[in-house]
This record gives structure tokens, C-alpha cells and sequence, in this order.
């Protein structure tokens, strides 16, 4: 019995050592996992979120697209606001057809005319706003793909951060469950356990090699995703450390800015561009002009043998919208029609903008609650747990189901750890998608976390 509680107090001894030794392992592993390459000296280069973001909005086609749109408008208003080309008219009137003689009749003549039209009042005044109007909508819509594709980005580099660390803390618990299927191995062949235990913990090995190729192949999708952005830059080692985000403004500020989000720039200028149009409509019951100018050439001789004087006509004609009730009154109706429905049109934009901030909002400020508690308590105590229940099991004074239960729980708590966080900065992405654009500068995360 002597001789027992001596191997029993090695034992333990050994185990405790054994526990310090594992604790500071993990914890040097942990840390060295979040060192930026350049302090390890490897001089590869690394894709940052800023990185990133500079990849994707340097040239992308949606924004091109835009932005020559807009350009496109611009100048097609300056076209829209000018006058009809003048019209010149050249004929030959009452030419005899028996000899074709300029000069045996007294009426043939050769003409020339040159006409110019007015549209009806200021119709082309509003047509140019219109098409102005139009051209700020795709400058916004510009804008609005430029915010589209940072969120974007965000969002999937934020996924393919948590899948990397996500490996590597599967990694690092692989190599945990295969000591202890070792160390069960060991315990079976002494008897201390039974063979329930060794494939228990064959199992639980079984199921990280499954964990990590699944996670390799969330990898592998979220890199392809940003290959939509960044081609082949998608596919450089990321930087280990925590990507940042520029803070966010108060909820108050961010309600306040959506009525001048580009996604209501666009709606409203088609509002804008919607009311010229009612102008433009009201503008057909005013009269059209179209003012003519003619010389007349004369050929042959009066009787008196003098030559026939030349000839010059002037002419006005005017449009006489008499008949209004088919036309001019449903064009004004169909008008106003579709200005109502731009205006609701950005009232349902203002509306969805609100429904995001409010959830994204509640969304970010309880997942802050969340994060605080993962790191404050919720790590902290299930690698404390684990770690006693190590120092138990090799102690004999505890089971091995509760073991495996405990590192089980450890995992999956490091794992919900680094998902709170980065279901957090998703969901500031798409808040900063919301904010002032002076909100959506780059600046470092104070008191970020590995």
C-alpha cells in the first residue's frame, strides 16, 4: 500500500507537469498563430482586408459601367436641350414637261428654303434636366456599387479569416486528441481502460480529420468568392492578425445619413428626373413653331422683254393643340403617374435601409455582449476545464468520457469564440455599408483580440 501511494503521488506529480507543460504549449501555439508574418521574418507577401478592398475597386465592371453611364447621360443632355436641326429644301416648281424649259413660262421657278422648328414652350429646357437628372442617378448607382463591392468583400474576407483560424484551431485540437488516443492506448494495454475508450477517442480524432477537410474546402470557396474581385490575388496567404474596420458612427448619425445613402441619391434623382417630365407634358398645351424662310428664282423675260424679278416667301406655321383630351391629357397623366411611383419607389428604398440598420444594429450590439463574454469568461473557463479534466483522468480519479466531453467543449467554445467575433465585424460591414462615406476609411481595431 506504501509502495502504491508512492507511484500514486509520481503520478501525480508527473501529470501536473505534464498539464503545465500541455497549458504553456497551447498557449504559445494560440499566441504565435496571430504574429504578423514580418515578425517571424518571412518576407511572403500577405492579402490584408485593405489590401483587398484597393484590389477590388481599382477596376471593377459593374462601376465602369456606371460611371460611363453617367458620362454617357451628361452629354446626351447637352444634345436633348438644343434645337431641331434647320431643314433646307431645294426644288424646281411648275417646270413644263414638253421641253422641260426653264424660261418659255412665266410661273417656273427654282426655290430654296430653309426652315427651323421650336418645340412647344420650354419642352426642351425640361427634356435636358431630365436626361441630367438621369446621369446623377447612374453617378449614385456608381457610388452605391462601389459600397456594394467593399461590403462584399468584407463579408467574404471576414468568412475566410474565421475558416483559417477555424483550421488552425482544429489543428491544434487534432494534435491534443491524438496524444490522448495514444495516451488511452497505453491505459488499455496496462487495463486501466477499456477498449470503449480507445475507439471513443479513435472516434473523436475521426471526426477533427472530418472537421478540417470540410474546413479546407470553406476555404477553398470563400477564395474562389473573392476571386470575383481580386483574381489572383484571391488566392495570397491572409494576414493572420484580426482584419480592421474603421468605427462605427452612433445609431442616431446612421439614421440620420440614410436619406443620403446612394441607394436614395439613385431614387430620388429619378424622382427629379420623373417631375421634368410632368413639366415637359404640361409644356404640349403650349403652340409649336416652325418659321421658314424662301428665296424664288425667276427665268425668261416679262413681255417687255426685262427680266422677271426674283421672289422671297416667309413663312410661320403653327401647332394648334386644340384636341388635347387623347393626347396631351393622358401624356400628363401617365407622367404623373410615374413620378408617383418613383417617389414610392424611394420611400420603399428608405424603408429597407432602415429595416437593415435596425437589425444589423441589434445584431452587432449583442454579439459585442456575446464577444465580452467569450472572452472575458467562456474560453478562459472551458480551458481550465479541460485542463483539470486531464489532470483527473491521468490522476485516475476521473472517467474518460469526461475527458473527451470536456476538450469537446473546449473546441467548440474557441470555435463559437472566433465566430461571435467575426459574425460581429460582418455585421459592422454592412453597418459601414450605411454610414457617411467619411465613415468608411480604414483605421485600426483598438483592443481587438486573438
Amino acid at each position: 500500500m506504501y509502495q502504491c501511494h508512492i507511484n500514486r503521488c509520481g503520478n501525480t506529480v508527473s501529470a501536473i507537469a505534464n498539464l503545465k507543460l500541455a497549458t504553456s504549449l497551447r498557449r504559445l501555439v494560440w499566441l504565435l498563430s496571430f504574429v504578423p508574418p514580418a515578425a517571424l521574418g518571412d518576407g511572403q507577401e500577405v492579402l490584408t482586408l485593405e489590401a483587398a478592398e484597393h484590389y477590388a475597386l481599382q477596376a471593377d465592371p459593374a462601376v465602369i459601367a456606371s460611371q460611363s453611364r453617367a458620362v454617357a447621360l451628361q452629354e446626351q443632355a447637352i444634345a436633348d436641350g438644343q434645337l431641331p436641326d434647320p431643314t433646307l429644301g431645294l426644288g424646281v416648281y411648275n417646270l413644263p414637261l414638253n421641253d422641260f424649259s426653264v424660261s418659255r413660262e412665266p410661273s417656273t421657278q427654282f426655290r430654296t428654303k430653309i426652315q427651323q422648328a421650336f418645340p412647344r414652350g420650354d419642352t426642351l429646357h425640361y427634356q435636358q434636366k431630365r436626361t441630367e437628372w438621369l446621369g446623377k442617378a447612374e453617378s449614385a448607382q456608381a457610388d452605391m456599387a462601389k459600397r456594394e463591392i467593399q461590403r462584399d468583400v468584407r463579408q467574404a474576407f471576414f468568412e475566410l479569416y474565421y475558416q483559417k483560424k477555424a483550421a488552425d484551431v482544429v489543428a491544434y485540437s487534432r494534435a491534443l486528441f491524438h496524444n490522448l488516443v495514444e495516451i488511452t492506448r497505453a491505459h488499455f494495454a496496462t487495463g486501466r481502460v477499456s477498449q470503449q475508450d480507445v475507439l471513443q477517442a479513435q472516434l473523436e480524432l475521426s471526426r477533427l480529420d472530418d472537421k478540417a477537410t470540410q474546413i479546407d474546402g470553406n476555404i477553398e470557396e470563400q477564395q474562389a468568392r473573392l476571386t470575383r474581385w481580386l483574381d489572383d490575388e484571391a488566392w495570397l496567404p491572409t494576414d493572420p492578425a484580426f482584419p480592421p474596420l474603421p468605427d462605427l458612427p452612433p445609431l442616431n448619425l446612421l439614421s440620420e445619413s440614410l436619406k443620403g445613402h446612394p441607394a436614395i441619391q439613385v431614387a430620388s434623382a429619378k424622382v427629379e428626373a420623373n417631375q421634368q417630365m410632368i413639366k415637359a407634358a404640361r409644356e404640349q398645351y403650349k403652340p409649336g413653331w416652325n418659321v421658314g424662310l424662301e428665296y424664288r428664282k425667276r427665268f425668261g423675260d416679262d413681255p417687255d422683254g426685262s427680266s422677271r424679278e426674283d421672289m422671297m416667301a416667309a413663312m410661320v406655321t403653327v401647332d394648334l393643340p386644340l384636341f388635347t383630351e387623347k393626347r396631351q391629357d393622358k401624356r400628363l397623366t401617365a407622367s404623373r403617374q410615374n413620378a408617383e411611383a418613383a417617389i414610392q419607389i424611394r420611400e420603399q428604398r428608405l424603408r429597407e435601409l432602415r429595416r437593415m440598420l435596425e437589425t444589423n444594429y441589434a445584431q452587432w450590439k449583442w454579439l459585442g455582449a456575446q464577444e465580452v463574454l467569450y472572452h472575458e469568461r467562456l474560453v478562459t473557463e472551458a480551458s481550465d476545464s479541460a485542463a483539470a479534466a486531464l489532470y483527473a483522468y491521468q490522476s485516475g480519479t476521473s472517467e474518460f468520457n469526461t475527458l473527451m466531453r470536456a476538450r469537446i467543449i473546449e473546441l467548440e467554445v474557441k470555435l463559437k469564440d472566433l465566430r461571435v467575433r467575426v459574425d460581429r465585424a460582418k455585421a459592422q460591414a454592412r453597418l459601414l455599408y450605411l454610414a457617411p462615406e467619411s465613415n468608411n476609411t480604414p483605421l485600426p481595431v483598438e483592443g481587438a483580440h486573438p
